[in-house]
Formats: structure tokens, C-alpha cells, sequence
């Protein structure tokens, strides 16, 4: 009998689980499962990236570790497609489905349901969840490569992308993902406090989905907010929160923009909500330059928007809402919240304010205009060399753009942080790989790969991409691993320990495991307390408090 092939898989696209099964016909598989809502800083998180797959001709076993939905489907293929496959999930946190929980907006319900599914998938009596167990802490990565013949990293991106400008570290300043971490109830986040009562304006750097989904946690009606499950001390700041208007900053223009018309239609619909967007950014003509070095300057969105307007149909939608939303000649009512939509400029410095030592006080925006020689090349955003600060109490869009504010979220992307001593590429913030197998040295002529590693989501291809290209991303690295396999490259002369070996070792440095079952009573616990208030649950924000009543 051939020596099992053990794989440990560390993603977060459900799509990945999904695939496995249709690839592997026999075979024990496991996997380590990291959090999808463990996006972090350092090692101790990138244990929910590591995902186990483990091939035996008499018995399957999977392990695996996902960020979201995506990895359920795999997981549920393979139980189903594979009679003796058995599945363990390890993740950083006590509580699972990653971004489903901590990254979703609250007020997003429809998109959580996927969680009833994993529940699913993890009481079947081939599967097996580990919480609390966290890569660098609990286990290292070499570890695991010794306990399997594989390993797949998917931990997506844990860090935040810096703007790289004067005053980024003024207090006042805050990632997007601390944000969205705190609303959301993740332990990371919970004394984040953003101070939302000492102005009413808001500034949010970005225009793409997680931008879309702050604004409108800022700005809904927490009458609204209060029937989710959004976390009980971001209810409570936002209920008391001053914010009035929230502008949204855009590099380039609205045919640009990077969201989606669903989102944007969403915060358009706010109840009583009064939408500002400059007609002149709409108009979709070439334009004129104007560069003197001391006139004003102003670019329309040049004849390219149309040609990429044709090309793609949801742009085509996104501008046509944002067309549609502009009410020319009316101006707010009393009390009535403010949406601004500021298309073409870039932060060029955040100003330190007069009154606080150390804290915001208002941000210097640059004019851009969209650069590119051929209709075949994107466009991008290009200084112009223009400034101006933004105040919130009046935005003049001339050559003076005066704007004081004292709370500012950016919204500019997610970073992968390098595990390890693996070879990193720092200025596209992923692992080195071809088409999934992590490259030993990126910088020699010769290919050479890390025997048994792999690669998978965003630490694969960068933060970008929606649901259909993490299909793509998880087919293209399970057909390796597959590859691999059939060509015996990943079989061993002695069976690896896998799942029995990862326990003793957790349990021999006293690391406290939390299986699903054990997540079964936080869940309980947080559905009690929401009912009590009419909610779908009160969500425990605490390390200290999930792990005590882990242990009730």
C-alpha cells in the first residue's frame, strides 16, 4: 500500500473546498482551516491559512482552512463525493466562518445564510473543527509541512496597503479593515473606538465595496442597524455619533469607480439621505488641459470613459446610477445626512490639527486626470499638481479645496504580510508562485518550487478579484496539487502523522482547542442575548469572554 499524501490547505475561498472533491477519487485529505475574518499582523494569525490535505487508498481525510463562504462547497463536495474523506477545519479564532462573520456588513443578513450550510458540513461525523489554534503561536509552518505532504496557504491579506504620505500616523486615521473589524464584533478590533462624536464629518479614502459598506454604516439609521447584528459597542458609538456627511474619494472617475451597482444602489437608497455628486465629473466628453503651473486645472472624464463604458456593462451601471442620483440646484434639508461623491483627486497629506497635538485635523487633496496613450490600456489617476485641503464645513471644487476633518478611514486595499522565511514579493504583497506552486527562489532563471507548498487567493494573485476569479484561482492550484500527485511528487518513504500529529503536538504545548462543538455554546449564548433585544444575535467581543463561555 503507497504511503498516504497528506495536504494542508490554508484558504479562504469556499470554492477551493468545492474543487477538491471533484479532483482527489480517493484519498485520506485534512486541513488546517484559518479564519477568514483572522486578517492580522503578525505570524500568531496565519494558522486559519494552512489547509490539510491528506489522500489514503483505503481512507479519505481532508483538512482544510478557509477565509469564507468558499471553502464550504469544497468541503461539502468531498463528504459527499468520498465516502472515507474526513475534514478538519483549524482556525486563529474560537468561532468559525471567517469573513461570513467578520467581514460581511451586518446589515447584509441575505449573505450570512451560507453559515447554516458550514454548520452543515461541520457536524458531519467526518468533519472536525479546531478553533483557537493560531500558525506561528500554536504550530509553525514547518511543522506542518513535516505532518503533511502538502500545504496550500490561503490567508489572504492581513495587512493594510499605506498611502505612503505626510501624517499617516495621526490619530484619527484608520484601515478600513480595523473599521469593518470593529462593527463587526471581531476580538482584534474591539477597543478600536473611533472617536465618531467630535465632528460630523467623515472622510473615507476609496470607492469601492468596503468603502460603500462604511458609508452606509455611518450614515443608515441605527433604527436599522439595531435589527442586526452588527456589534453592541458600535451600535451604541453610532447612535451617539455626530457624522453628518461622509465624502468618498475617488483617484478617478465615476465610470472608474470599483464598485459594484448593487452596493451602490444600496447607499443610495438610505432613507432621507441627500446625495452630492459635481455634474461636471459626469459629463463624458474629451478634455481640455489646462497646465501653467499656477492656473487652475480641471479635467472632465475624457472620451476614454466611453470607450470603457461600452466595454463593460457594469460600469456602464454604476455611472448610470450615479447619473441618476445627482439633484442639481437642491441642496440638503435641515438635519438631513450628506453622501459626497469626490471624483478626480488623491490625498496628498494629512494636516495635524491646531487645537489637538497629534490628531487629524484635515487632509490636502490633489487634482488628478486620467493618463493612457491607447483605448487598450487602463487608465489610470496622474497628479496634476493641483492642491487643496478639504474642509468639512465647505468644499469649493476650484483651485482652493478647503477641508478640515478629524476622522478619515482608508479604504485603498488589503496587504498580504510574508509568513516565515518564505521568498515574498513586497511590492505586489504575494508569494512568488506559477500558477499556484510557491516558487523556492523567484530570482533565479530556473524554476524551482517548494516541494509540497502552494498557494491560493489573494496571497496568490493580490487583493483584487470577486467570487468567479477565486473559483479560478482554487481550480488552477487544486489542478497542481492533482498534477502533483498523479506524478508522485508529493509521496513520502514514511507515512506523515497528519491530523493525529498536529493534536499531540497542540496538546503537548497545552494549546487549548475549540471544537465545533464547543462553538456550538458561543453561538447559543450570542442568540440568547440577541433575542432578548430583538435581534439575530449579540455577537461576544472579547477573547477573554468567548473563551470563558467556551468553557461553560
Amino acid at each position: 500500500m503507497k504511503n498516504p499524501i497528506r495536504v494542508c490547505l490554508g484558504f479562504f475561498q469556499r470554492h477551493v473546498v468545492d474543487k477538491l472533491a471533484s479532483v482527489f477519487g480517493h484519498g485520506r485529505f485534512s486541513y488546517p482551516f484559518p479564519q477568514s475574518s483572522s486578517i492580522a499582523t503578525t505570524v500568531d494569525q496565519f494558522t486559519a491559512a494552512a489547509q490539510k490535505l491528506r489522500r489514503v487508498p483505503t481512507r479519505s481525510h481532508h483538512r482544510r482552512h478557509q477565509h469564507a463562504p468558499p471553502q464550504l462547497n469544497t468541503v461539502s463536495a468531498i463528504l459527499k463525493a468520498h465516502e472515507r474523506v474526513e475534514v478538519d477545519i483549524i482556525d486563529r479564532l474560537p468561532t468559525p466562518f471567517g469573513l461570513v462573520r467578520s467581514g460581511v456588513a451586518p446589515d447584509h443578513p441575505e449573505t450570512k445564510i451560507v453559515t447554516n450550510q458550514f454548520s452543515r458540513v461541520a457536524q458531519n461525523e467526518r468533519c472536525s473543527f479546531f478553533g483557537n489554534i493560531s500558525l506561528g503561536s500554536s504550530i509553525s509552518l514547518p511543522e506542518l509541512r513535516d505532518m503533511y505532504n502538502a500545504v496550500v496557504l490561503a490567508y489572504g491579506a492581513e495587512s493594510d496597503r499605506s498611502l505612503g504620505i505626510p501624517g499617516e500616523d495621526l490619530a484619527g486615521i484608520y484601515a478600513a479593515r480595523e473599521f469593518v473589524w470593529w462593527y463587526n464584533g471581531h476580538p482584534d478590533c474591539r477597543n478600536l473606538d473611533p472617536d465618531l462624536k467630535s465632528t460630523d464629518t467623515a472622510v473615507i479614502l476609496g470607492q469601492g465595496n468596503v468603502a460603500l459598506d462604511i458609508a452606509r454604516i455611518l450614515l443608515r439609521p441605527t433604527t436599522e442597524l439595531a435589527r442586526t447584528d452588527i456589534a453592541s459597542h458600535a451600535l451604541a458609538a453610532l447612535e451617539k455619533s455626530s457624522i453628518r456627511k461622509v465624502y468618498l474619494v475617488g483617484r478617478r472617475g465615476p465610470v472608474q469607480a470599483a464598485c459594484t451597482a448593487k452596493e451602490l444602489r444600496e447607499v443610495l437608497g438610505i432613507k432621507d439621505l441627500a446625495i452630492h455628486i459635481q455634474q461636471a465629473d459626469l459629463v463624458t466628453t474629451p478634455a481640455d488641459e489646462v497646465i501653467d503651473g499656477t492656473n487652475s486645472l480641471f479635467f472632465c472624464i475624457v472620451s476614454w470613459a466611453k470607450i470603457e463604458m461600452k466595454n463593460n456593462r457594469i460600469r456602464r451601471r454604476v455611472y448610470e446610477l450615479l447619473s441618476k442620483a445627482v439633484t442639481p440646484g437642491r441642496g440638503p434639508s435641515s438635519g438631513q445626512r450628506e453622501l459626497h461623491f469626490v471624483f478626480f483627486h488623491k490625498p496628498d497629506k494629512f494636516l495635524e490639527s491646531d487645537d489637538r497635538s497629534g490628531h487629524l485635523g484635515g487632509i490636502r487633496l490633489e487634482k488628478t486626470t486620467l493618463k493612457g496613450e491607447d483605448e487598450s490600456v487602463k487608465q489610470v489617476a496622474v497628479g496634476t499638481g493641483v492642491y487643496g485641503d478639504i474642509s468639512c464645513e465647505q468644499v469649493l471644487f476650484n483651485s482652493t479645496l478647503k477641508f478640515y476633518c478629524m476622522l478619515a478611514l482608508k479604504s485603498i486595499g488589503y496587504k498580504s504580510v510574508a509568513v516565515d522565511s518564505l521568498p515574498f514579493d513586497n511590492h505586489k504583497g504575494i508569494l512568488p508562485n506559477l500558477g499556484g506552486r510557491v516558487l523556492a527562489d523567484a530570482s533565479q532563471d530556473r524554476i524551482q518550487y517548494e516541494t509540497g507548498l502552494y498557494v491560493c487567493g489573494w496571497l496568490k494573485r493580490g487583493p483584487t478579484g470577486i467570487i468567479a476569479t477565486n473559483l479560478y484561482c482554487a481550480e488552477e492550484t487544486l489542478a497542481c496539487i492533482s498534477d502533483d500527485i498523479n506524478k508522485g511528487v508529493l509521496m513520502s518513504n514514511s507515512p506523515k502523522p497528519g491530523r493525529e500529529g498536529l493534536l499531540q503536538l497542540l496538546d503537548s504545548r497545552n494549546s487549548r482547542v475549540v471544537p465545533f462543538d464547543v462553538w456550538q455554546k458561543i453561538d447559543i449564548e450570542e442568540r440568547r442575548r440577541g433575542s432578548l433585544n430583538n435581534r439575530p444575535r449579540e455577537k461576544i467581543t472579547t477573547w477573554e469572554e468567548l473563551l470563558k463561555v467556551a468553557s461553560e
